[in-house]
């Protein structure tokens, strides 16, 4: 399940990973690292890593990867229909054709921004994610990944604007294919992949603290401010940072804001520029808590 809801060989990069001799498979071996430990601070992650010897998933087994999806409207149809099934299982109802096309691609949109983006708020790597190396398992919603190669550069605004361009390079032709079934039009669209980018640094950063917490630390989970965290408020300021807005064709900004609570708690809180429609898959549904319909006053009323 994708956070922000109440509800889940790539081209050779044309810059230097670093000034080091690199071997064949050492930038595989540490995004494989970096993906680890990215798999077990997110439980929403339900991600394999495919290991170098070990074959593509099989579409008869129900594993589709994202450039399939993109071209293949058979493959497109068979993980739609598994959401479906997936959200009557847990609502009772199937919802609308474009509820469930908009809750899949929210879906694989969320975890592609934090497959790309966890390695580079971990570690300042950003990975090369194509198409063709992920995969999504129709029943179920769970992710392959065959890892590659990796992109570190030494100025932080040159190392933001390479994760923005690979997010946009492994999203667009999923976008387009998506466009149909999701009823929504470019700028939605891309709304959408701005929206999972700073849901899923903010998820993050929440992971780290609840990591720190667990393990009694006082690091990242200890308290800044009025309950805000440090994890939190580093991934808020990083997620700020990366998409400052004006950054075509993500066509908006984090704008994350702080909303205080009566018992004096300070809580981080941003308006997605478009509704992810979870409200819409079944009758006791709510909005999200970043939603477009959730006012300030229902926002403070559920912190």
């Amino acid at each position: 399940m994708v956070p922000g809801t109440p509800l889940p060989v790539a081209p050779a990069c044309s810059r230097p990973v670093d000034s080091r001799p690199v071997r064949p498979g050492d930038r595989s071996t540490v995004l494989t690292g970096d993906y680890r430990r990215l798999r077990d601070l997110c439980p929403a992650l339900r991600l394999h890593l495919l290991d170098p010897a070990e074959p593509d998933p099989s579409a008869a087994d129900g594993w589709y990867s994202g450039a399939r999806l993109a071209t293949d409207e058979q493959a497109l149809a068979a993980v739609l229909a598994g959401a479906e099934e997936r959200i009557a299982a847990e609502h009772g109802r199937a919802p609308r054709p474009h509820v469930t096309a908009s809750r899949l691609l929210h879906h694989y949109a969320w975890s592609v921004c934090l497959l790309v983006a966890g390695p580079w708020h971990l570690a300042r790597r950003v990975p090369a994610v194509d198409p063709a190396d992920l995969w999504l398992h129709a029943p179920t919603g769970d992710l392959a990944l065959r890892p590659r190669g990796h992109v570190t550069l030494p100025g932080d605004d040159e190392l933001r604007a390479e994760l923005r361009a690979a997010v946009v390079a492994h999203l667009e032709p999923v976008l387009a294919a998506f466009a149909g079934p999701t009823r929504r039009r470019d700028r939605a669209l891309w709304g959408m992949v701005t929206d999972d980018l700073a849901s899923a640094v903010w998820y993050l950063g929440r992971m780290l603290d609840a990591q720190d917490d667990a393990a009694g630390g006082t690091t990242a989970g200890s308290a800044t401010a009025g309950g805000v965290t440090a994890g939190e408020d580093a991934a808020v300021v990083a997620a700020a940072a990366l998409l400052p807005g004006g950054t075509l064709p993500l066509p908006g900004a984090a704008d994350f804001r702080r909303l205080r609570t009566p018992d004096g708690q300070d809580h981080h809180t941003r308006t997605r520029l478009g509704c992810c429609l979870y409200y819409a898959v079944g009758p006791e549904a709510l909005a999200c808590l970043t939603c477009p319909r959730t006012t300030d006053e229902e926002r403070i009323r559920r912190f």
